[in-house]
């Protein structure tokens, strides 16, 4: 017979495990010194985006308003199928930037 304490025990170890397991599934953050990162000039805060390197850069743009991201408006991180399998910063911005339509 499993006793009360022990079943409590085991729920939260099982939604620890569920927790990490989502995170895990999430994927990594991209790294701006990651080769398709760099030649695509990701940064994951695009106030940082050297402007000289890459005109098309405007103010305001950023991950979180491309039509790439996969995130959500509140989330900080979010997928983009330019960099299959790793999030992106939300306030991050790369030169495949696209305005949301």
């Amino acid at each position: 017979m499993t006793s009360r304490r022990t079943f409590i025990m085991q729920i939260s170890l099982g939604a620890t495990a569920l927790a990490s397991a989502h995170a895990s599934a999430q994927g990594a953050a991209v790294s701006e010194t990651d080769a398709q990162a760099a030649s695509l000039g990701y940064k994951a805060d695009a106030t940082k985006v050297d402007k000289a390197k890459f005109p098309k850069y405007a103010a305001g743009q950023n991950c979180a308003n491309c039509s790439l991201y996969q995130g959500k408006a509140s989330d900080a991180m979010g997928g983009c199928p330019i960099f299959a399998g790793k999030q992106v910063a939300a306030k991050g911005w790369c030169s495949a930037w696209v305005k949301k339509a």
